[in-house]
C-alpha cells in the first residue's frame, strides 16, 4: 500500500471537546453533581483553530462525532442550523486536505431519547435511522467514512451493568438487551447510508482488549478462548455483515495468568492504565479474522506530563507496522485524541490530548509527544 493511501490523524468526540451540551450526560451530570463538561474545548467555536494545529502536526485524517441531540433538540424537529454547522466543519476538513471519520453517535443521546427509554426501546432504533437519514443527507457529497455507533460494548458495560454511567443501571439482563439493539440500530443505519450514499465505507469504532494467556497452560488459554467470544459475539460478530471495515479502538491490554488482570504494570498512564502498546499488533492479528479492512479509530494515553505519550505513540505506530508486513490490512491510524477533553465519568483530570488545553483560557499548548507523531508520520514506512 503507498503512503498517500494511509491515514494519520487523531479524534474527538462531541460532548468531549464542543462545549455547551444539552443532552441525556449533561442533564445528569446536573442531576447527580457529577462534574460538568460545561465548556469543554470550546471546539464547537474552536474547530478551525484546531485544525490548523492538525494540519501543522502533519495529519491527513480527522474523526470526530455529530451531536444528535444538536441535530434533533425535540423529537421530529431537525436544526437546520447544528447540520449547516457540521458542513461546514466537514469543509474546513477538506480545505486542510484532511479525510472526515464521521461518527454519528458517541455515547450521549438526545434528552427526549432518554425519556422514552434510550437504548432500551425499540423507538430509538427507528428514531436513530431517521437522524441518520437526515444527516447522511447532507454530508454524502463530502463523506466517504461513517462509523454509526462508538463502542457499543463498553456503553452497555459502564450504563448498565457498572452503572457509572448514565442511566446508571446495574443489571445484566439490561446490559444485553441494549448491546443486541445497538446492533439492529447499526445495521438499520447501515442500510440507510447504503441508500443514500452507495460507495460511502460505514464501519464500527470497537473497543478491543487483547488477552494474553500467560505461558503454555490449557486454563489460560480456555479463558482467554471465552474473553475473545464475549467480546466479541453479541456486537461484532452479529453485525459483521454489515460492515465494510473495522475501526479499531485500543487501550487495553489484560493478562491471564490463573485469572484475568493479572497485569504487571510496569508502566502506568494516569488513569492506571497499563501501557504496553506494542500488544496492538495482537489486536489488529486478531481482527484481521473478519477480513475487512483496518483502521485504528483510536489509541492512545491519559499522560499528564507528558511521560510516556512519545514512546507509546512510537512503539504502537511500529506494532501497525509490523502488523501490515505480516499481510493483516491496516489503513491508518487516529491517536486519541487531538486534544485535552472531558473524559466522561472521570471528567477533566485525564490529560488526553497531543495538545494541551488550558481551561481556564482555553489556550491551546502543542505536547512534545505531537511533533514525534508528526516525524513519524514523516518517516512512515520507514520506521
Amino acid at each position: 500500500m503507498k503512503k498517500e493511501h494511509f491515514f494519520f490523524g487523531a479524534a474527538s468526540s462531541a460532548h468531549q471537546v464542543e462545549g455547551g451540551q444539552m443532552n441525556d450526560w449533561s442533564e445528569w451530570e446536573a442531576r447527580t453533581g457529577h462534574e460538568r463538561s460545561g465548556t469543554a474545548a470550546d471546539h464547537w467555536n474552536r474547530y478551525e483553530e484546531d485544525f490548523d494545529i492538525a494540519k501543522k502536526l502533519g495529519h491527513n485524517a480527522h474523526r470526530f462525532s455529530i451531536e444528535w441531540s444538536r441535530v434533533e433538540p425535540e423529537e421530529g424537529r431537525f436544526d437546520e442550523a447544528a447540520l449547516e454547522h457540521y458542513v461546514k466543519v466537514v469543509q474546513a476538513l477538506r480545505a486542510r486536505g484532511m479525510e472526515p471519520f464521521v461518527t454519528l453517535w458517541h455515547f450521549t443521546l438526545p434528552v427526549w431519547v432518554a425519556r422514552q427509554g434510550g437504548w432500551e426501546s425499540e423507538k430509538t432504533v427507528h428514531h436513530f435511522a431517521r437522524y441518520v437519514g437526515r444527516v447522511a443527507a447532507r454530508l454524502k457529497d463530502d463523506v466517504k467514512f461513517w462509523i454509526p455507533l462508538n463502542e457499543p460494548e463498553i456503553y452497555s458495560h459502564m450504563s448498565y451493568l457498572v452503572g457509572k454511567w448514565p442511566p446508571a443501571a446495574k443489571n445484566p439482563f439490561r446490559t444485553v438487551s441494549v448491546l443486541l439493539r445497538l446492533a439492529r440500530a447499526h445495521r438499520a443505519a447501515y442500510a440507510v447510508l447504503k441508500g443514500i450514499a452507495p460507495t460511502a465505507e460505514i464501519g464500527i469504532a470497537k473497543n478491543h482488549m487483547y488477552f494474553e494467556a500467560a505461558g503454555k497452560n490449557q486454563w489460560n488459554e480456555m479463558l482467554k478462548a471465552c474473553a475473545d467470544w464475549w467480546w466479541n459475539f453479541f456486537f461484532l460478530d452479529r453485525a459483521k455483515d454489515s460492515l465494510d471495515f473495522v475501526g479499531v479502538n485500543f487501550y487495553f491490554h489484560n493478562r491471564i495468568d490463573g485469572w484475568f488482570n493479572k497485569n504487571r504494570n510496569e508502566q502506568a498512564s494516569d488513569m492506571g492504565w497499563e501501557l504496553l502498546p506494542e500488544t496492538l499488533y495482537h489486536a489488529l492479528a486478531e481482527l484481521s479474522r473478519y477480513q475487512k479492512p483496518l483502521y485504528v479509530t483510536e489509541n492512545g494515553l491519559a499522560d499528564a506530563k507528558d511521560v510516556y505519550r512519545a514512546e507509546y505513540i512510537t512503539e504502537a505506530l511500529k506494532a501497525v507496522a509490523h502488523a501490515r508486513r505480516e499481510g493483516v490490512e491496516v489503513r491508518g491510524y487516529l491517536h486519541w485524541a487531538l486534544t485535552d477533553n472531558f473524559e466522561w465519568a472521570d471528567g477533566f483530570f485525564p490529560r488526553f490530548g497531543l495538545v494541551a488545553i488550558d481551561y481556564e483560557t482555553q489556550k491551546r499548548t502543542i505536547r512534545k509527544s505531537a511533533m514525534v507523531y508528526r516525524d513519524m508520520i514523516k518517516k512512515w514506512p520507514n520506521i
